[in-house]
């Protein structure tokens, strides 16, 4: 049995884009752990913990490969912080355990220069588990320049600082809490890696059925410890067989409900085979979604799996999104340090579905002025789970858009709409540092769905987005954008962004979708 959603487009472009949309379905059919980018941080993790894994060879090959000119590795400014930290320690270990190594050793002196004017230069961006991450890191960084390996003989004893407003308090905590035997949250069992030697088998983290723990190959690779047959290491050689590996892995739920509710969203035919919807349904339990398998159920992707499924004609009930509301905003999950603006620009959508639900309108009005308050005075939002302003104002301004009616929501709207047209490049594309095509899908996507019709600023400024996009050719390259221990790209849902932007520039195209 499978799901058909909107109906059949008329042009050959229209033809080739819902075969684009087909090509997306059967991709997450086929590989129902997810496509993501490979991460600096987590494979220079993989080489200094687990050398014995098939691909090690690869993985350090790859890490010098990827050094920048500047000695760092990753991200434009401080995203950089995080993976010149993995990848230095990385090289550093290696080179104890085997030797000299003069390419190896030129790379970890220059990864150690670029180190010691990052740390200094203020706190890193807010990526998840960095105020973990950062201290551990430098600590086990300043352990190898106690008795420098071979040829770095001008680092020994020289001690990284640690930016300003990171604190190790809380990696000592946590590492107490895994002395104890006590359980450790599954939001901490992502990062397990900062634990060092207290992570091996650690009483209190029980891995997945499939022997991921946290979905993460660090912290697989630091609870494992050893290469001793069972799940864990079948995991590690699945997932890192071919050399790097990702932040994340398995991230199944996160990858089909975006991108079901991308297209969907925009009017993108769909045929959805019945056994992923059943699927994406079944992974809403009483909490909630959660990204993959050994990550906690959040408020984020159980509000965009709930959008999707309402699109698909398979609604759940949103009294699931519940256990989040702190009666203010709703929390990606409880105990959140911060708060998201996507996260609640997502559970605007998903209780949209549901307006007749009892509450919900008075909630919709709630999360609606909620985010109004957080917009900036520029009339762009941001967000902790993207690097991009273009990707939060869209989520936000689609939301506020089809969703919200309040006092001062249409003003917002206005606002955000003037930002997207002020900040357009000259070649038509939009980009935080430097036009991309997933940035300039956003941008085309949020003015479609939310400007005023028949405004002449918004029609050129798509008209020049939209010829953009065209000579991407529905390309999804460029830098990484989105949070995680290390910047990342979902690659189908950034794909699944290209195509409903591409798919919204056709004037031939319909409405939006109809189970």
């Amino acid at each position: 049995m499978s799901l058909t959603a909107g109906p059949a487009p008329v042009t050959r472009a229209g033809d080739a884009r819902a075969g684009q949309a087909r090509e997306l379905v059967e991709a997450m059919v086929d590989n129902p752990a997810g496509q993501t980018s490979a991460s600096v941080y987590e494979t220079g993790r993989l080489v200094a913990l687990a050398p014995w894994l098939p691909g090690h060879d690869v993985r350090v090959s790859w890490l010098l490969d990827r050094q920048r000119a500047d000695g760092g590795w990753g991200g434009p400014g401080g995203y950089a912080l995080v993976p010149t930290l993995s990848a230095t320690e990385a090289l550093l270990t290696v080179l104890r355990r085997h030797g000299p190594a003069a390419p190896l050793a030129g790379a970890a002196h220059r990864g150690l220069t670029f180190l010691a004017g990052a740390l200094d230069a203020g706190a890193p961006p807010d990526l998840p588990a960095t105020d973990l991450i950062v201290p551990a890191l430098r600590e086990a960084v300043d352990r190898h320049l106690a008795q420098p390996p071979a040829g770095l003989a001008d680092w020994a004893g020289v001690r990284l600082p640690l930016p300003a407003g990171l604190d190790p308090g809380r990696l000592t905590r946590v590492r107490g809490l895994l002395a104890s035997g006590r359980p450790v949250p599954e939001k901490l069992a992502h990062a397990l890696e900062v634990a060092g030697d207290g992570a091996c088998r650690a009483a209190g983290v029980r891995p997945t059925e499939a022997g991921a723990v946290g979905a993460s190959p660090a912290a697989t690779a630091a609870w494992l410890g050893r290469p001793e047959p069972g799940p864990a290491l079948d995991y590690l050689r699945t997932v890192g067989g071919r050399g790097p590996v990702p932040c994340a892995s398995p991230i199944t739920v996160f990858e089909r409900a975006w991108v079901l509710g991308i297209l969907a969203r925009a009017g993108v035919p769909l045929t959805v085979p019945g056994s992923l919807v059943a699927e994406l349904r079944a992974a809403v339990g009483a909490s909630g979604a959660a990204t993959g398998p050994g990550l906690p159920a959040d408020a984020d992707t159980t509000s965009v799996t709930l959008y999707a499924l309402a699109r698909l004609g398979r609604p759940l009930d949103v009294s699931r999104l519940d256990a989040y509301d702190t009666g203010r905003h709703f929390c990606t999950w409880p105990g959140e340090d911060g708060a998201s603006v996507t996260t609640n620009a997502h559970v605007l959508d998903a209780l949209g579905q549901h307006p007749g639900h009892p509450g919900v309108a008075a909630t919709m009005d709630r999360v609606a002025g909620w985010l109004v308050e957080r917009q900036e005075p520029d009339g762009r939002w941001g967000d902790r789970w993207h690097a991009s302003a273009c990707y939060a104002t869209y989520c936000v301004l689609l939301a506020l858009a089809e969703n919200a009616t309040g006092t001062g929501v249409r003003a917002a709207v206005e606002r955000g709409v003037g930002w997207l047209l002020d900040s357009q490049r000259a070649d038509g594309s939009w980009g935080r540092w430097g036009g991309t095509a997933e940035e300039t899908a956003y941008a085309v996507l949020a003015l479609s769905g939310a400007a005023r019709p028949e405004d002449t600023r918004v029609d050129a400024a798509l008209a020049r987005g939209r010829r953009r996009l065209s000579e991407w050719d529905g390309r999804a390259d460029g830098p990484l954008l989105w949070h995680d221990k290390d910047l990342y790209r979902p690659t189908l849902i950034v794909r699944a962004a290209v195509l409903a932007a591409s798919w919204s520039a056709d004037p031939t195209s319909t409405g939006p979708a109809t189970p």
